[in-house]
């Protein structure tokens, strides 16, 4: 077993007497017993560029004698290979972490030639061990330790334990985006055919962009078939940022977690993950990173949208269509479930289950109603309906015409009772029957009053179901005194003032009422689905392939951050379980995912720092989620990442007894917010040129935002979690007074003002975040 890659490689030039201090730690996944033999070598490099060196000597000993050793300590004598001769002294100490006695670290000596710490670890760690648990192991491969010893002001000996480890989610987070990006575009092409008969220009554009989309498909398809043969290390290392299948992988993504252990003090743990700027490399910066790329972009839009006769949507509206199409799609499959889950509780079940799931489903429908009444879903359908062929418009007769490039000059939608609280039972006559989806006019007037009935009909069959059970519940109430158990069949049968639903009766009529509804809500949901998928269509046709090329890029750039981030979360959380202070931070306010970088503000580093902007704030529309595990297996506990491109979810799965363990919040899967925080200061040659003759103002820009969005989160988590709950050490100065000289450091003009990333440190320590 080699264990040169677990121990630090030191040179020492222009001596001949040299002295070595270096740790080596066994890993986890290697078994040593008391007879394993380990051999020390030292090696004289004779030309360090060209790697070459020859052995100076090597010396054995067992794990036996170190630890029968007196003070645990042997002195073994460097041999030449052929044994005439002794070249050196290695001295061997065998040290536990977190077990070191009070004046057991005094009999170390540092009067030695050469020497040599040996950090001998158990290999079996409990679950919730910082270094060597199950849970660790899962998600951090290939560790790498490395021991300082430093003497303190009392002549003890404070040691320094760095281990550094890879992480698989640098490969599977990307993989599993990838997929989803594949399964969204394909679902985009789907909504697309879906629109239905358009006219000959829209179906145009409509295959153009289809065809966009094939062909991003397919390069993402390819470039997951590559990673899947991926079969080494979980690591890209830096010389490989150019390569085109690697580009959603991050660069050099590694943890490092120094554990400091002082005697007659608790172990000190901090925790960093370290990331190359997330950036597409593989497509270069000449023109730019995705910051100006994406103001480029909007303004080209704009102009292109006229010559393909669209409408132009700002990013707000586009960004609102992806939420409607987004909000259709969760919330209508869940009323239909709960409008089902109805009928069923009033077969069997007395009236106040029946009460509880007619709020849910209230609720539900309420939210789906109030997200749809939205002048974009209108002006959208009457803008689809522009686009049918033969389209007819009061104004023009039977004249045919283009839709309005003005959005604002869509009709305001009329006034529509729409209290879903009310209780009054409309009359059955009177209610709107469902309009099919196949009922949209293509070839005659439009009726710009349709929408407004279409998706009232869902408020008056909602206030139909729940008048029905109203009714029941009053019938229930009469009948309470004498029969306070009944089931509904009883009630329904009993003597009231008004005459009493027979047991045929009453299941055909709630039957047909919540039928209704489902079928209301299933129209109203797919009019909008069509009529935010043609704005969508919009947007595409007017971005020309370039816009495509950017969507691109900004998936790459944000799967590299997605992989920092889960990684960091990850190791964060693993870190906190016992600390209920931090549970409590983590469900009350959420964390602050905090990410330092040196890029200086010019020439090709700026389009890396604008990359890294845009994919850091995407960040914000990433939610965590806890579950339990299924097993303790590491395939079961590696985190999975699900939704689209507007909100994703990743979710971190923990073994049984450490989800048990957890505040009722995490363990009932609360949504938890990571708030995405970047501080920049360029320290190299080139940003002195920049400071000198160039522009530094977006470095400016980013470290004044963001202050103010950490500043924002403080005054957020002092007003939710007590101060007493956040992290104390003891030359801790007060966060309040760090934020505000950080702040004045963010806006004072110095030149490579470093004092900005020491206090941003300082800061996210204090505030428990996620180092990046």
């Amino acid at each position: 077993m080699d264990l040169s890659s677990s121990c630090w490689r030191l040179r020492c030039w222009g001596t001949r007497e040299p002295v070595f201090l270096t740790g080596v730690s066994v890993p986890p996944d290697c078994p040593v017993y008391s007879e394993t033999l380990i051999k020390l070598s030292v090696y004289g490099v004779s030309d360090g560029h060209q790697q070459t060196s020859n052995i100076l000597g090597s010396s054995s000993f067992s794990v036996t004698d170190l630890l029968q050793s007196k003070d645990q300590q042997l002195s073994l004598s460097l041999r030449t290979a052929d044994d005439s001769d002794t070249v050196g002294t290695v001295v061997v100490s065998r040290i536990k972490m977190g077990e070191i006695e009070d004046g057991e670290v005094d009999h170390f000596t540092t009067d030695m030639h050469q020497k040599c710490t040996l950090v001998y670890e158990s290999s079996h760690g409990s679950v919730n061990d910082k270094d060597n648990g199950p849970i660790m192991n899962a998600v951090f491969k290939n560790a790498v330790c490395k021991v300082y010893r430093f003497q303190t002001v009392d002549s003890k000996w404070m040691l320094v334990r760095e281990q550094m480890a890879e992480c698989t989610l640098s490969f599977s987070i990307p993989k599993q985006l990838i997929a989803l990006y594949i399964q969204e575009d394909t679902c985009r092409i789907q909504e697309l055919k879906d629109l239905g008969e358009l006219s000959p220009h829209w179906d145009n554009l409509r295959k153009d962009v289809i065809s966009r989309y094939d062909q991003i498909i397919k390069e993402y398809q390819d470039t997951l078939a590559e990673l899947e043969k991926h079969t080494g290390p979980s690591f890209k290392p830096s010389c490989s940022k150019a390569q085109k299948y690697l580009e959603f992988v991050p660069i050099n993504l590694h943890t490092q977690r120094m554990r400091v252990t002082c005697p007659r003090k608790t172990d000190s743990f901090y925790d960093v993950v370290t990331v190359g700027a997330p950036a597409a490399h593989s497509q270069g910066f000449k023109n730019g990173g995705l910051q100006k790329l994406l103001s480029k972009y909007e303004s080209e839009k704009k102009s292109h949208s006229t010559a393909y006769q669209c409408i132009y949507y700002p990013p707000e509206q586009t960004a609102k269509a992806r939420e409607i199409l987004c909000v259709v799609s969760q919330l209508q499959p869940h009323i239909s479930a709960l409008a089902d889950q109805l009928l069923q509780t009033a077969q069997q079940s007395p009236i106040q289950p029946l009460r509880d799931v007619l709020k849910s489903l209230e609720e539900k429908t309420k939210q789906f109603v109030h997200a749809l009444k939205d002048e974009l879903v209108k002006s959208a359908l009457l803008a689809l309906h522009a686009a049918r062929p033969g389209y007819v418009s009061k104004s023009q007769g039977s004249a045919r015409s283009s839709p309005d490039p003005h959005p604002s000059a869509a009709p305001k939608p009329h006034s529509v009772c729409n209290n879903l609280d009310d209780s009054q039972t409309p009359q059955r006559e009177s209610q709107a029957s469902p309009v099919r989806s196949d009922s949209i006019p293509h070839h005659k007037e439009y009726d710009e009053e349709e929408w407004d009935r279409v998706w009232v009909s869902v408020a008056k069959s909602l206030n139909c179901v729940i008048a029905l059970v109203d009714k029941l519940q009053e019938q229930d109430n009469n009948n309470q005194e004498s029969a306070p158990a009944h089931t509904l069949a009883d009630v329904i049968t009993s003597h009231s003032p008004d005459p009493p639903m027979t047991t045929a009766v009453w299941p055909d009529q709630l039957g047909v009422l919540v039928q209704s509804l489902k079928e209301c809500v299933a129209e109203v949901a797919e009019r909008a689905r069509r009529s935010v998928s043609f704005v969508l269509l919009q947007e595409a046709a007017c971005s020309t392939a370039q816009g495509l090329q950017l969507q691109q890029r900004r998936d790459a750039v944000f799967s590299q951050a997605l992989a920092a981030l889960a990684c960091g979360f990850v190791m964060r959380l693993y870190a906190g379980l016992e600390d209920k202070d931090f549970l409590r931070q983590l469900h009350a306010v959420g964390l602050v995912a905090q990410f330092e970088s040196l890029l200086s503000t010019y020439s090709e580093e700026i389009g890396m720092l604008e990359d890294m902007e845009v994919g850091i704030s995407d960040l914000h529309r990433v939610t965590f989620r806890i579950t339990e595990a299924a097993s303790e297996e590491a395939v079961s506990l590696q985190p999975s990442v699900s939704g689209r491109r507007d909100h994703y979810t990743v979710e971190v799965p923990l073994p049984h007894h450490a989800f048990q363990a957890l505040p009722d919040e995490l363990r009932q899967g609360k949504p938890l917010r990571v708030l995405p925080v970047l501080f920049n200061v360029g320290i190299n040659e080139q940003q002195t040129i920049a400071e000198r003759f160039g522009d530094i103002s977006l470095q400016e820009r980013i470290n004044q935002k963001n202050f103010e969005i950490l500043e924002g989160y403080y005054k957020s988590l002092t007003s939710t979690v007590p101060s007493e709950c956040l992290p104390r050490f003891q030359t801790q100065t007060d966060i309040k007074e760090l934020l505000d000289t950080l702040g004045q450091n963010v806006v004072t003009k110095k030149r490579k003002n470093v004092e900005i990333l020491w206090l941003a440190g300082m800061v996210r320590l204090s505030l428990r975040s996620v180092a990046g």
